[in-house]
């Protein structure tokens, strides 16, 4: 059987019960930094930089795969993080899909997060002498 990062995102069309609290452990035991939240319609994970560019880089990553996928989590970043949250709105809890993309987005910060994934930094500002 495929991992769960190996397995098809394929977008909730609605019209499926979300999984229940039991579904979802058998689902964080292949993404074990994830939480699941109290009401277990949501799952989290913070991710740790070394510093802001690199959250940053990790963040824009985590856009493009959600754009690809068509599956958006919500992102906060800050000096040093990004803190990732995973839900299914249309069915308002979790879906297999959320793994799938927690499984695809912990690859991502496992690989090299380069200065292809950011803007470029603008000139430095010139001190009068």
């Amino acid at each position: 059987m495929p991992t769960l990062a190996q397995r098809p995102c394929i977008p909730c069309r609605g019209g499926v019960e979300p999984l229940t609290r039991e579904q979802c452990a058998r689902y964080l035991a292949e993404v074990s930094d994830w939480q699941l939240d109290a009401t277990a319609h949501c799952i989290k994970r913070r991710f740790q930089f070394r510093d802001y560019r690199t959250a940053l880089a990790f963040a824009n990553a985590v856009s493009v795969l959600a754009e690809e996928v068509w599956h958006h989590p919500e992102l906060a970043l800050g000096w040093g993080f990004c803190d990732v949250s995973l839900t299914t709105r249309k069915i308002g809890g979790l879906h297999e899909s959320d793994f799938v993309m927690a499984a695809r987005i912990d690859a991502l910060a496992s690989g090299p997060l380069d200065s292809a994934w950011l803007p470029p930094l603008p000139p430095p500002k010139r001190t009068k002498p």
